[in-house]
C-alpha cells in the first residue's frame, strides 16, 4: 500500500512539473539577441565604402545582435545645422568637420568615447586635438587630411620656382597656362594672412571673432597684404578658380598648378600622369619679404549621438568605422588620408605625393578655428582683390570694413 502511494505521489508531482515547465521563447525573444537598429549619416560619396563597413560589422558582432543599419546621405560640412534642427530623432552616428565640434558639444548632442585614452593612443595629436574642447574627448577622429597644398605640372616648373607663388605664376604665364586658387574661398585666403603675424580667431563665447588684419603696425602690415595679393592676381599666369574649375583646367590642359586637396588626387593624376606633383605651399613675396604661406587644417570626425536609443551600439559602430583597418581600406577606395597613427604609417600612404605634401605643410598650418561671420566678409575683400581692385577703393578702407564685418557682434 505504501509503495502504491508513493508511485501515486511521484506521477502527481511529474505531471505538476510538466503543467508548469516554461514554454520555449521564440527566437526573437531569446536572451542577448535582438534587433538593434542604427542609422548613419555619411558623405554621398562614402555610401559604398560605409556599407561595406556595416557588412564588416554585422560579422564580427554575429550572435549579439541582429542590426538593421540605415544609411542616409549628409553633407558633413552642413552636419551639425541638419543634426541640431532633429536631434532626438537625428541619427545615431554622423560624420562632420572638426569646426562643428564646439557648437555639437555646447548643444549636448554628443556623447564621448568611454575609451577616450584608447582614442587618443591610436591617433595623431592633431587630430586628437581636433576632436577634443578644452582637453575633453567628444568624437572619433575619421581622417586627418582636410587641408590644402599645391598640385603642379612637373612639365612646366623647376625645382626653384616651386619655393615661390610668384615664380609659379610667371612660369605659367610664360607657357601660356595659368595657376589657381580659390579667393572666392575665405578658407583658402587665410594662406595670405596666417604667417604674417596678422591675426584672427575666435573669441571665448564661441561665437564672434577677433581680426587684426588690417592692422596698420608691425612689419607686415594689412595693407601689404593686400597690395601682394593684387600683384599676384595682376599677372596673365594667375586665376581665380574654384575647385571644380581647377579641375577642369586640369583635364584640358589650361591649369599648370592649383591649391587643393587630396579629394582631387586621383582626377589630377589620371590627367597629368607621371608629370603630376605635389608639394607644401610656396612662399609669396610682400613687403620686401618672403613669407611661407599658411594654411587651415582640419579633420572629419565621427559622432554619437547622445540622444540614440542605442548608444553603446551605436559607439562599437563608431568605432569600427574609424578603426585602424576601416581608415586603411578608406585611404584604398576614395584617397583620405587616415588619422590612425599605424594606417598613417603604412607604405602605401606614405607612399602618396598628396598625402605627403599635406603632412609638409602641415608645420605651416592651424586648426580652422573661426565663427560663423569670419566667411563673407573675407570672401568680399578676396574676390575684389582678385578682380584687381577696379574701383580703386583704398585697400586701407577695404581691410577696415572687412575686420569689422568679421568681428561683428
Amino acid at each position: 500500500m505504501v509503495r502504491k502511494s508513493f508511485l501515486l505521489l511521484a506521477g502527481l508531482l511529474f505531471l505538476l512539473a510538466a503543467c508548469t515547465s516554461p514554454e520555449p521563447l521564440p527566437p526573437e525573444e531569446e536572451p542577448g539577441v535582438r534587433t538593434v537598429a542604427l542609422t548613419v549619416w555619411g558623405a554621398q560619396e562614402d555610401q559604398e565604402l560605409l556599407e561595406e563597413l556595416f557588412a564588416s560589422f554585422q560579422k564580427q558582432y554575429a550572435g549579439q545582435a541582429d542590426f538593421a543599419i540605415t544609411y542616409q546621405a549628409q553633407s558633413e560640412s552642413g552636419c551639425k545645422d541638419a543634426l541640431l534642427a532633429e536631434l532626438e530623432g537625428g541619427p545615431d552616428v554622423f560624420a562632420f568637420a572638426d569646426d562643428q565640434l564646439a557648437a555639437l558639444a555646447a548643444a549636448g548632442a554628443l556623447a564621448p568615447p568611454e575609451d577616450a585614452a584608447g582614442v587618443r593612443s591610436a591617433n595623431l595629436p592633431a587630430a586628437v586635438e581636433a576632436a577634443s574642447v578644452d582637453g575633453q574627448l567628444y568624437a572619433y577622429p575619421l581622417t586627418a587630411d582636410n587641408g590644402y597644398f599645391l598640385y603642379y605640372n612637373k612639365a612646366y616648373f623647376s625645382e626653384e620656382d616651386l619655393q615661390s607663388f610668384n615664380r609659379l605664376v610667371e612660369a605659367a604665364a610664360k607657357a601660356g597656362k595659368v595657376v589657381t586658387m580659390d579667393w572666392s574661398s575665405a578658407w583658402y585666403v587665410y594662406a595670405f594672412f596666417g604667417n604674417t603675424g596678422l591675426e584672427v580667431g575666435i573669441n571665448d563665447d564661441g561665437i564672434t571673432n577677433t581680426c587684426t588684419w588690417n592692422s596698420t603696425e608691425g612689419p607686415i602690415r594689412g595693407v601689404d597684404v593686400a597690395q601682394a595679393m593684387l600683384d599676384i592676381a595682376a599677372s596673365p599666369g594667375f586665376a581665380s578658380r574654384v575647385d571644380t574649375d581647377f579641375l577642369a583646367g586640369v583635364q584640358d590642359g589650361s591649369v599648370a598648378a592649383g591649391v587643393s586637396g587630396v579629394w582631387n588626387a586621383v582626377a589630377v593624376e589620371e590627367a597629368w600622369g607621371e608629370n603630376m606633383g605635389a608639394a607644401k605651399l610656396p612662399a609669396f613675396d610682400c613687403a620686401g619679404q618672403s613669407i611661407q604661406m599658411a594654411s587651415f587644417s582640419g579633420c572629419k570626425l565621427m559622432g554619437v549621438n547622445a540622444y540614440s536609443p542605442e548608444t553603446e551600439w551605436a559607439a562599437r559602430l563608431a568605432e569600427w568605422i574609424t578603426s585602424e583597418n576601416s581608415q586603411a581600406r578608406r585611404f584604398a577606395v576614395r584617397g583620405q588620408g587616415p588619422s590612425n597613427i599605424r594606417a598613417a604609417q603604412s607604405s602605401e600612404v606614405q607612399g602618396s605625393p598628396a598625402i605627403a605634401a599635406l603632412l609638409a605643410q602641415s608645420e605651416f598650418s592651424q586648426l580652422q578655428r573661426v565663427g560663423g561671420k569670419f566667411w563673407d566678409p573675407v570672401t568680399e575683400f578676396a574676390g575684389n582683390m582678385a578682380l584687381g581692385n577696379p574701383g580703386g577703393v583704398p585697400l586701407q578702407e577695404q581691410l577696415d570694413r572687412m575686420v569689422e564685418g568679421v568681428t561683428a557682434r
